[in-house]
């Protein structure tokens, strides 16, 4: 039986990159022009965020896949919701180690984080010193783009974006992004500006070690990335900003999900009771108002330590462990 899902969600890894994509809209169709390479690896990254390749496929929630695959048909962003330590962050890895469009471009809001940051970063100091010292230099050696702006660089496939918890970034930054998630483009003011002497100028990108020929001062795409938004509710965004994106919330993770994802990290070799730290996890999460699956992870880890050292740990000592290590995300009202 044929499917339309693009993405699976099982924790494969592509052994080649994704093929023909399915059309786009006609009103999310880019044209940029020209191809910029990306490296053919994560250099172990997709791993050490979502772990090893299971050894069973991974079994994700349907509305999960459905989410994942109107993004990539639609070419809109995708908005995931949940509580800290769900693996909203983790999807983007999951669908760029699927899908072979190499490593996730990573984008981290904090309070002072600006569109132009995202985009670019113009080093305009170090390009005066340098002219003082060496003569006038190449102005593109002092133009880096952001991960934003390297994934909006014209492909064949699209990249994979993560813009890590947009909830606390500026008020103002949701709506600085909706024309770029629009138009599919921006553009590098200080090389439009030096067009006339030079059209054509290489710049660093966000890949380390790779850059890309930017064109009279503007990026355009020609695939629109597969942007994952992730967000813990701690504000409201714009209505104007929600439609466009496709929205997902993700929910706390059951015993299923946590033993999948403890035997990802470890590969089968724990050498803890993991069926046993799941029920008393689940249970202190319950008691103190949600806990992180990472905080499981680290138990898992710790205890799998005691076991192969062979060293003994009276029970009132791990019980002490345990609370320090599953400590309430939030202060008690």
């Amino acid at each position: 039986m044929t499917t339309w899902h693009v993405y699976r969600g099982d924790g494969s890894v592509a052994e080649s990159p994704l093929g023909n994509l399915p059309a786009p809209p006609p009103w999310r169709k880019f044209s940029g022009q020209g191809n910029t390479s990306r490296p053919e690896d994560d250099g172990g990254e997709g791993e050490r965020r979502v772990g090893a390749v299971p050894r069973r496929p991974r079994d994700p929630h349907p509305a999960e896949v459905a989410m994942v695959n109107s993004s990539i048909y639609l070419r809109r962003p995708l908005l995931v919701t949940g509580a800290p330590g769900t693996g909203k962050s983790s999807l983007a890895y999951l669908i760029a180690r699927e899908l072979g469009l190499g490593p996730v471009l990573r984008w981290p809001v904090s309070s002072r984080t600006t569109l132009t940051q995202g985009l670019f970063l113009y080093d305009a100091i170090a390009r005066v010193q340098a002219a003082a010292h060496e003569g006038e230099a190449d102005i593109g050696e002092f133009i880096h783009l952001g991960p934003l702006g390297t994934a909006l660089l014209p492909a064949d496939l699209p990249r994979v974006l993560l813009i890590d918890e947009l909830d606390k970034g500026d008020i103002d930054l949701p709506n600085d992004l909706l024309n770029v998630f629009e138009e599919g483009e921006y553009e590098i003011p200080e090389l439009v500006r030096y067009s006339k002497r030079q059209a054509e100028v290489p710049v660093l990108t966000h890949d380390r070690g790779h850059t890309t020929t930017i064109h009279n001062g503007l990026v355009r795409c020609r695939e629109f990335p597969i942007v994952i938004i992730t967000s813990n509710g701690e504000r409201e965004f714009p209505p104007a900003f929600l439609r466009r994106c496709l929205r997902l919330h993700i929910h706390n993770p059951g015993a299923h999900q946590l033993g999948a994802m403890v035997a990802a990290h470890f590969d089968g070799n724990e050498r803890a009771d993991t069926g046993r730290l799941i029920t008393e996890f689940l249970e202190r999460s319950g008691e103190v108002g949600g806990l992180a699956a990472d905080q499981l992870l680290n138990a898992v880890h710790l205890a799998t330590g005691l076991a192969t050292s062979g060293a003994y740990t009276p029970d009132d000592e791990w019980r002490n462990l345990l609370t320090a290590i599953w400590h309430p995300l939030a202060e008690p009202r």
